[in-house]
């Protein structure tokens, strides 16, 4: 019977609603979890005769449910001050590999594991680009992320080394200036290197460098000329002075081999001659000493960077994203995850700020879209919607029960 057949889809159709709203309230507090909308149709009309006119009189059938969408506008960030959490604003999803399938997730509560594995609190590996020597490749295939837990980042020499100095313009002949930078062998020692500028005439001076005593048995190219125009612009050496070098080292180290750099990375020089104190107000060198993990951080493009206890910093990779054609075609795995299917089309992979994909936010994540004042208004209007249904069945069964009775 109709009469109760109309209803009864009514029914059926306002409880999924009432369940979608729930779920939306239960995961209101889930990380990166989007909300969903229930949309319902019509169902086919009964063609009952015709108007006089010529019109169709159509009766319909009832309601069904025409789809589920979920809403994929951002969530608010949420600062954790945790590490391994990473926010993502904008489109995308990052990338995951389970076995040998690829599924993606807005989820960025992630997890370092003893092995310096970055993965889901389920355990999956989080995917991006390597890098190699601190430079990542985004044509090379994607890898799981790996941090390098427990290791040591072996010592670097300085390899160059320069300082921003001036001279005093109106120092007397036979003026030293001392000025000290530290540099490092092979084996991460450090030591004070001084360079002394000594002024020999007008517009003219000498430098020389040299390591504290017993640190070195020889040295070469170690000194030289340093000549001013009349503005207190340098104009020799020309070019930066390589080959400056200490053999000998008295720790067991390799030779030394230095350039000392005249010249900024513009190409300018670093060294003046004006009438002001001499004195050197930055040193620059590329040395430094061996240092254990001490942790990491994600820039905003993605790039994990590792950093060690001696200061420095490596990039080990950069998180890749993906994105599909079609969001509303794919589909839910729960804990946050996506797979694609035909209906969403293939997931187009990049980095974060590229091909429209969105950025991302270190120490943070990205709450649930779920809208609480909207789900409950959606909520009443769903209780109402089933209540409406529900008093139609048992109107309809009371005429039914009168009919009955009548015959009787």
């Amino acid at each position: 019977m109709a009469s109760f057949y109309i209803p009864l889809s009514g029914l059926e159709s306002d409880s999924t609603a009432m369940n979608t709203i729930a779920n939306n309230l239960a995961n209101l507090n889930t990380t990166g979890y989007k909300s969903q909308t229930v949309n319902f149709f019509d169902l086919f009309y009964q063609q009952l005769g015709e108007e006089g006119s010529g019109g169709l009189i159509q009766m319909g059938s009832g309601v069904g449910i025409a789809g589920i969408e979920s809403q994929f506008s951002n969530g608010s960030v949420v600062s954790t001050g945790n590490e391994t959490d990473v926010a993502l604003q904008g489109n995308g999803f990052f990338v995951l590999q389970d076995g040998n399938t690829q599924i993606y997730t807005r989820d960025g509560n992630f997890n370092l594991g003893a092995n310096g594995a970055l993965t889901t609190q389920s355990g999956l590996s989080v995917m991006g680009f390597p890098a190699t020597g601190g430079v990542v490749n985004t044509n090379a295939p994607m890898t799981p992320i790996m941090l390098p837990v427990g290791q040591i980042e072996p010592a670097q020499a300085t390899t160059t080394m320069g300082m921003t100095v001036n001279l005093d313009s109106a120092a007397a002949v036979g003026t030293s200036v001392p000025t000290q930078i530290s540099v490092y062998d092979s084996l991460g020692e450090a030591h004070v290197a001084t360079v002394t500028y000594t002024k020999t005439a007008t517009n003219s001076w000498t430098y020389s460098i040299a390591l504290p005593a017993g640190t070195a048995t020889g040295s070469a190219n170690a000194s030289g000329t340093l000549t001013f125009d009349s503005s207190g612009n340098l104009t020799s050496p020309t070019s930066n002075v390589a080959g400056v070098s200490f053999t000998g080292m008295s720790d067991g180290a390799a030779n030394l081999s230095i350039t000392f750099d005249v010249l900024g990375s513009s190409g300018k020089p670093t060294l003046t001659q004006t009438d002001a104190t001499s004195a050197a107000s930055a040193t620059t060198q590329n040395g430094f000493a061996s240092g254990s993990y001490s942790g990491f951080s994600i820039a905003a493009d993605g790039t994990v960077n590792a950093s060690f206890a001696n200061g420095q910093t490596l990039a080990v990779g950069q998180l890749a994203l993906a994105n599909v054609p079609s969001l509303s075609g794919l589909k839910l795995l729960g804990n946050g995850n996506f797979a694609t299917t035909q209906a969403s089309g293939n997931a187009a992979v990049g980095t974060s700020g590229s091909s429209g994909l969105g950025t991302m936010e270190d120490s943070a994540l990205e709450a649930s879209n779920v809208n609480i004042s909207a789900e409950f208004s959606d909520l009443i209007i769903a209780q109402r919607a089933f209540e409406a249904n529900s008093k139609a069945v048992t109107t309809f069964d009371t005429i039914a029960q009168e009919t009955i009775n009548m015959v009787h």
